[in-house]
């Protein structure tokens, strides 16, 4: 089993830090005060071991070891969960990991469980072990701690996705192909960043009610004013980001159509073009067949042909030619194919 961190705390102070969990059970029981488990990327079946080992069955239950798509704060008797999603945001896919985040405090025990693919980012890994004097402010405390480290792992996530706005932005100008494919694939992106951020404010609302009878102090009521803050802040960055992409995947569907449109205009002005200079061809060969046809019918020889033989029979049949010649450019004149 991953464990990260065991620690045993008296008076809010860390009094010893045991080599591995079964010693850190001894240590606890001789001692007292609070344990601190911190475990990284358990299994389900590792969560319920884990229980068995700690004693406490409500750690292996299903609100424990499921996975959540939002965050979420639930009490039962003295014992609280608090699941959390702390992101990290990979730059070369342009995606947002999110991994759980979930911590267990019930009397005397703090557990908490980071699940998913395991990275180095510091607040991620920070919160795995208790921070000065976190265990003496109460489970209130210790649940604030995490709600602030995964706060702090936001931070560059909303600044990679405000980068990869402002470079779609430009792409939709410049009439890349597969921008829209982007858009969308970034959307999905920041609908996942709005799950795990919006039911914050709930959390919030949860934790300055305190529980297990415990009212959190000045000093945490402040700090749960400034997470509230930050979350107020986030939520509506992130809403905004979605709001944006919107616009502007509105906006690449507009000038799509607008170069669709002006690609449609050209052909046809091509076709209307391509048109015009049939219609003269074609007239121009009408004229020039005309008297191709005469001479044609003219040329044959045969014996009994009247007009073989007759002393105007030349100029006429030239008369003809012309004749035939000047009708038909008159009639594509005023029809206007020439």
């Amino acid at each position: 089993m991953p464990v990260v961190e065991t620690s045993v705390h008296t008076d809010g102070a860390p009094v010893a830090h045991p080599a591995g969990l079964a010693e850190a059970v001894a240590v606890h029981r001789e001692r007292g005060g609070v344990l601190w488990v911190g475990v990284d990327a358990p299994t389900s079946d590792e969560v319920r071991t884990l229980a068995e080992t700690l004693g406490q069955r409500e750690l292996g239950d299903d609100a424990v070891v499921r996975k959540h798509r939002r965050p979420v704060l639930e009490r039962s008797g003295d014992t609280a969960l608090l699941v959390l999603r702390s992101p990290r945001y990979v730059e070369d896919d342009e995606r947002v990991e999110l991994d759980d985040v979930r911590a267990v405090v019930a009397p005397g025990l703090v557990v908490v469980l980071r699940s998913g693919a395991a990275h180095d980012h510091a607040p991620s890994e920070d919160v795995l072990h208790p921070g000065p004097d976190v265990v003496g402010h109460g489970p209130v405390g210790v649940l604030v701690r995490v709600l602030e480290l995964v706060l702090d792992a936001y931070g560059p996530v909303a600044a990679g996705l405000e980068n990869d706005v402002d470079e779609i932005e430009e792409q939709v100008f410049d009439a890349v192909a597969s921008v829209s494919r982007r858009i969308y694939e970034l959307s999905r992106e920041v609908m996942a960043l709005q799950r795990a951020t919006r039911p914050l404010l709930g959390v919030l609302d949860a934790l300055e009610d305190g529980f297990a009878g415990q009212e959190p102090d000045r000093a945490l009521h402040r700090r749960l004013h400034r997470a509230r803050d930050r979350v107020a802040h986030l939520v509506e960055h992130v809403d905004g980001f979605r709001s944006l992409l919107e616009n502007v995947l509105s906006l690449n569907a507009a000038l799509v159509a607008q170069r669709q449109n002006e690609e449609m205009r050209r052909l046809t002005e091509a076709t209307y073009r391509q048109g015009e200079q049939a219609k003269r061809i074609s007239s121009w060969a009408a004229i020039l067949f005309a008297p191709t046809l005469v001479a044609a019918v003219y040329g044959m020889n045969f014996r009994h042909m009247p007009e073989l033989h007759w002393l105007l029979g030349y100029p006429f049949a030239l008369a003809l030619m012309l004749g035939l010649g000047v009708t038909l450019y008159v009639i594509f004149r005023r029809r206007r194919w020439l």
